[in-house]
């Protein structure tokens, strides 16, 4: 029975609540970016100087946030992005969040790193989702991971191509988080302070990665897989690879992780269907740009060849409308349905689609628009952006 979140009326509210639930380990996963972690924050701080312009007097009836992205039917331009670990914010995590944005009308994204495999999540949804893949050094594991997703019934294929080489996440580092996680003193005293959380995992077989368990060579159990994982993200991954993951796959593609002009032209000519503006919400270059920066001048460079989306930095409706407005065709939530995951399960996710959807209706029908499909830069200030 879904229960009654409404006093959850921001993101902020989810956020507080998943912080008292989740273990501090993969709460801190969710919240941090890497090094001094100012790219991550400038990702929501950026957003806050652009503007909307009121009107009024203007028939507000009738509003629509329906569009499409990659010619699916969204019922509001946002997808949930892929992230891993996300099972250890809730136990089955994916399948709920899943389910929830199946029920919603918005695409869910399953990542490579998810605990709840591929097949876990077409057996408990009806409506294709979209596989995001990172590029292994086993290149046949690889290969059998699109496989997977194109039985599964994957409507879209995500390439990250930002996560060549890892980061350095110094809360990760701190807190022990690795695969397995490092049973700590301090980590298991905090397990013991989240007893509903510890409740869920033990209620549930699925509590390691679920697409590499069993599928990678040598890789049975979670002792042999932090080896594996260390070792496997592929630094030689280059556009010439492109093509090929896009002939195995054989459907539509998108690449995550571009921040420049030159690579969204690349990333356009790839033949692609579509580029996500991201830095991978602030967990690998520290020191970049944010994505809101940089999407105005993707969008005049290739808007016109390839849908440009945006991830990174989202926490509101208005962010959402505010991308919109400056030429995006859709973006992606991370954190925001993280948060709202930990915080009540797929209960949360709902309300945190809820939110956004609301807080976006609500700022066009004052800017004097009803129709998503129609916003553009006349909604926000000249000079804000």
């Amino acid at each position: 029975m879904a229960r009654d979140l409404s006093k959850m009326t921001n993101i902020e509210d989810l956020r507080r609540v998943a912080r008292r639930k989740v273990p501090k380990m993969f709460f801190d996963y969710v919240r941090s970016g890497s090094w001094t972690e100012s790219t991550l924050h400038h990702n929501t701080r950026d957003f806050d100087p652009i503007k909307f312009q009121q009107r009024v007097l203007v028939d507000m009836t009738n509003r629509t946030l329906e569009t499409t992205m990659i010619g699916e039917t969204v019922k509001m331009p946002v997808a949930i992005a892929p992230t891993g670990f996300t099972g250890m914010m809730y136990a089955d995590g994916e399948i709920l969040a899943a389910k929830a944005a199946e029920k919603f009308g918005v695409p869910f994204s399953l990542s490579t790193m998810s605990i709840c495999s591929i097949e876990d999540v077409a057996e408990n949804t009806s409506k294709p989702f979209w596989f995001q893949l990172y590029v292994m050094r086993d290149r046949e594991f690889m290969e059998d991971l699109i496989k997977r997703a194109k039985a599964a019934n994957c409507s879209a294929l995500i390439l990250t191509a930002d996560l060549q080489v890892l980061g350095q996440r110094h809360r990760d580092i701190k807190n022990g988080l690795s695969a397995p996680p490092k049973p700590t003193l301090l980590n298991m005293m905090d397990l013991a302070l989240r007893p509903q959380w510890c409740w869920h995992m033990l209620h549930t077989k699925r509590r390691t990665f679920g697409n590499i368990v069993g599928h990678a060579k040598n890789v049975s159990d979670l002792s042999s897989l932090s080896s594996w994982t260390s070792e496997q993200f592929d630094p030689r991954l280059s556009w010439d690879d492109v093509a090929r993951i896009k002939d195995l796959w054989g459907g539509k593609l998108i690449i995550k992780g571009i921040m420049t002009t030159d690579d969204a032209e690349k990333a356009a000519k790839s033949g692609a269907d579509a580029l996500i503006v991201s830095n991978h919400g602030g967990r690998q270059l520290d020191g970049a740009l944010s994505t809101i920066k940089v999407l105005p001048d993707i969008v005049s460079a290739v808007g016109s060849q390839i849908e440009v989306w945006l991830d990174s930095g989202i926490v509101s409706g208005q962010d959402i409308l505010k991308c919109i407005a400056l030429g995006a065709k859709g973006t992606m939530i991370g954190k925001s349905f993280l948060y709202g995951l930990g915080a009540y399960g797929e209960d949360g996710v709902r309300r945190c689609l809820e939110i956004l959807y609301t807080e976006m209706d609500t700022t066009m029908a004052f800017c004097g628009h009803t129709d998503i499909k129609k916003v553009g830069k006349e909604i926000l200030v000249p000079g804000t952006y």
